[in-house]
């Protein structure tokens, strides 16, 4: 089973959306968080999980397994995914 993908991203950002329609091209299911969209207490705990995986919290987050990738990197994207 290919590892799981969860990407944290804005739902205004340019490299986030590049993101998803990167791994939609590829046929790659993912799951994401639009944290901008989110509030309160649920916005909270996300951004502090964000923090353990990329403690400047910038977007995208993209975790592969145990492998962190921030920002918009389709060579490191692809490396992670082994395409």
């Amino acid at each position: 089973m290919p590892d799981p993908i969860m990407i944290y991203t804005l739902s205004t950002c340019g490299h986030c959306k590049a993101t998803k329609k990167f791994l939609d091209e590829c046929k790659i299911a993912f799951e994401f968080e639009d944290v901008d969209l989110l509030q309160g207490e649920e916005r909270t705990a996300i951004l502090e999980e964000i923090k353990k995986w990329n403690p400047s919290c910038s977007f995208p987050t993209i975790i592969i397994g145990d492998k962190v990738i921030v920002g918009y990197k389709e060579h490191e994207i692809r490396e992670a995914l082994g395409l």
